[in-house]
């Protein structure tokens, strides 16, 4: 006789602000005033600096570069909820998320302009290079959090993925692995309906990505990527959840790039205008200001003000980044390994015999 079981799997959808800043007053999370003007503050800092971005690649001053606009919400909400301690896994859309882990602005540029210097994590806080790889930093976000558990540290890990990351294998063996040794581990996949060009329903038959932790035994959520208090409510409970030994999370957040892939890439081949339309209607920057306005925390003198404030601090990085000494020619001999080997040495001279 076979015996089946039957388990009644199901996938939560949390919102607690919608799109016209009306908030769900039992959902919303403890955040003092101040907190919220911070995380508004900090929002508008990663669009201004985004945007800049975008003109100095248009300008030839930086390279390739990947836009987070539109994602704001999504890369704050989770940073937010970490400790400097605790560990990010950064993908390449992930500089707003760099940006609230106190990585530096003209940093982050210095690396979008080929130097790799740009990617040294601030001290005291861990901050992990860009994945450039689609998917790889999963199974590193992974492992690193096991050192954490092994240690009997209480620090966890945050990694970011995108939705065409979940088809990677890397992903696949991250969440198992996680599941296994009930790592303290934060999986976010920031679901921004495309991977390049390739649409969310074509990139799974499954109904949500949040339900592929079922199969891995870790929780798994799906949040309104485009709320800040949704995102950041789900993070803090999943931080709190991997810090107190309860195991490995994955967030979907469903979110939108309000831009192309990338500075080569032609959105406008793959999606209309229409769709690009009404997920502008859903901007978490603009969604924020509305509840905002609604509550007091905002006016236009103020908004005139944190847009100046974020246009000056940005300029002032830009101009920090255009000011930095090129890398010198060695450090690719000496920070290869540790310890340069016999033919980096040997390389590293001929180098020298020719300059």
């Amino acid at each position: 006789m076979v015996k089946k079981v039957v388990a009644d799997f199901k996938v939560e959808y949390l919102q607690v602000m919608d799109e016209e800043g009306k908030i769900d007053r039992k959902l919303m999370p403890d955040l003092p005033d101040k907190q919220i003007k911070e995380m508004y503050e900090l929002m508008v800092l990663m669009r201004t600096f985004d945007d800049k971005a975008f003109s100095l690649q248009r300008q030839g001053r930086i390279g390739t570069y990947i836009q987070f606009k539109g994602q704001e919400a999504s890369q704050l909400g989770t940073a937010y909820a970490l400790k400097d301690m605790d560990w990010i896994f950064p993908m390449y859309r992930s500089g707003g998320a760099l940006i609230a882990r106190k990585h530096p602005m003209h940093m982050i540029l210095q690396y979008y302009g080929g130097d790799e210097r740009g990617l040294k994590s601030p001290e005291n806080v861990n901050n992990f290079p860009i994945s450039i790889p689609v998917g790889t930093q999963t199974p590193h976000a992974v492992g690193c959090a096991w050192a954490s558990k092994l240690k009997n540290e209480k620090t966890v890990s945050l990694v970011y993925t995108g939705d065409g990351g979940t088809s990677k294998g890397d992903f696949h063996e991250g969440l198992n692995f996680a599941g296994v040794f009930k790592v303290p581990c934060i999986i976010v996949c920031e679901n921004n309906q495309y991977a390049i060009s390739v649409s969310r329903k074509q990139q799974t038959a499954s109904e949500t990505i949040a339900q592929k932790a079922i199969s891995y035994g870790i929780n798994g959520t799906q949040v309104d990527g485009n709320d800040i208090f949704a995102v950041y409510k789900a993070a803090k409970e999943a931080v709190d959840n991997a810090r107190n030994g309860k195991g490995a999370t994955l967030i979907e957040c469903i979110t939108y790039r309000l831009a192309d892939h990338s500075t080569s890439d032609d959105a406008k081949r793959y999606r209309n205008d229409k769709e690009v339309e009404s997920w502008t209607k859903k901007d978490p920057i603009i969604r924020l200001e509305k509840y905002m306005r609604s509550k007091k925390l905002l006016d236009d003198k103020y908004k005139e003000e944190v847009a100046k404030k974020a246009k000056e601090q940005v300029e002032k990085e830009v101009m920090i980044y255009e000011n930095t000494k090129d890398p010198d020619a060695e450090d690719m001999f000496r920070y290869t390994y540790a310890e340069m080997t016999g033919n980096l040495k040997e390389q590293l001279n001929q180098l020298n015999e020719l300059i």
